[in-house]
């Protein structure tokens, strides 16, 4: 009876130190955000004076309009959409199909295809900065086509960095899905691209939100190559303009963190939106495959 108490004190004491820990790590996560909202609320004249982590402050609103007068943000928050939005679905399409036929089909190499799809992930983007950009200018010469400083230059770049890793995904999503439905649509009469469409498609959809949030996640906070190739407020991303306003109204915090704030809000929203599908989707095929 004694070993068992002790065994249940343990366990209980265990769930409660992991439960401890767990609440930390959130704590430590959310505070940079809170912080940010919390400054972004306080006039700049408080904030220089210096303020603690609980004080309440008289909300100063006004820092929004400020802040999108000061600096041409709705423009960069539409590049960023547009940008953003294209290098999703260019991204997506690529990834079902090659992921579709990495999990479904075996042929020479498909082994080490899928492997050096993980690899090109291991190697620094800043490695690609300088012959991407000197690629673009061979293609203005060349052939006339400009490429920096343009929606599909930026859109291209994108799309190839984060293909690799959303094939990935969509490779462990369909590798989870069991084959028998599929064939058995084959048996009823579907070509195998009708089965693809009618049965795995809409099996595979957790899969594709998840696949679609990473890469607009992702292009939308990128900052190094959106510097590097656009110079002009007609292509520029948020993040560019971000860093613009912090070289223009250094002294401003608070108009610095509002405009933090406005970038960070539709993150927070579309994962919250979308979570569930989001996990459902990168925790596909772990078990499987």
């Amino acid at each position: 009876m004694s070993n068992r108490m002790s065994a249940r004190i343990k366990k209980k004491s265990g769930y409660y130190v992991l439960n401890t820990i767990t609440w930390l790590i959130v704590a430590i996560m959310i505070f940079p955000i809170y912080w940010m909202v919390k400054i972004s609320l306080h006039s700049n004249n408080e904030i220089l004076d210096g303020i603690t982590g609980f004080s309440i402050p008289k909300p100063q609103w006004s820092n929004y309009v400020d802040m999108w007068k000061n600096i041409n943000f709705a423009d960069f928050f539409l590049n960023s959409l547009i940008i953003c939005t294209l290098t999703m679905i260019l991204s997506c399409m690529f990834a079902v199909m090659a992921g579709y036929a990495l999990a479904r089909f075996k042929f020479p190499g498909s082994g080490t295809f899928g492997m050096s799809i993980i690899a090109t992930q291991m190697i620094p983007g800043i490695m690609f900065l300088l012959p991407i950009y000197l690629m673009f200018l061979a293609i203005k010469e060349t052939i006339g086509l400009p490429m920096i400083d343009t929606y599909w230059g930026m859109v291209l770049v994108y799309t190839a960095f984060y293909t690799p890793m959303s094939i990935w995904i969509m490779r462990s999503f369909f590798v989870a899905i069991p084959r028998d439905l599929e064939e058995s649509a084959l048996i009823d009469g579907c070509t195998r691209f009708q089965a693809f469409v009618k049965v795995i498609l809409p099996l595979s959809f957790p899969g594709i939100i998840a696949t679609c949030v990473y890469v607009f996640l992702t292009a939308w906070d990128e900052l190094l190559f959106a510097w590097v190739l656009t110079t002009t407020a007609d292509v520029q991303t948020i993040p560019v303009g971000i860093r613009l306003f912090v070289g223009q109204y250094n002294n401003r915090y608070d108009l610095l963190m509002s405009a933090a704030t406005v970038v960070t809000a539709p993150i927070i929203i579309t994962f919250f939106l979308t979570q569930k599908y989001f996990i459902r989707g990168m925790t596909a095929g772990a078990v499987k495959g």
